[in-house]
């Protein structure tokens, strides 16, 4: 199999290896592909539950329950802070 990476997923890997965090670009793609595929078994192990919190937040979206766009950037804002 040949892969063509884009330059910034290259300049990622290089990253990578100059930290220390992977010998070898092998080792790193094994460890992302790990993660990708944990992340992809737990969307599919709690995907009723996301699809039934969206519907709740479209529910009280149309009830008028939803906050401001000013609000919610304020609100965006202390999340990143924390």
């Amino acid at each position: 199999m040949e892969i063509h990476l884009r330059p910034e997923h290259e300049r990622l890997i290089q990253r990578a290896l100059d930290s220390g965090e992977c010998q070898n670009p092998d080792e790193l793609i094994g460890r992302a592909l790990e993660l990708y595929e944990s992340q992809e078994e737990w969307l599919l192990n709690h995907r009723d539950a996301i699809d039934a919190r969206i519907r709740e937040g479209i529910e009280q979206l149309d009830r008028g329950e939803g906050i401001g766009e000013e609000e919610l950037d304020q609100y965006l804002k202390r999340l990143k802070g924390k």
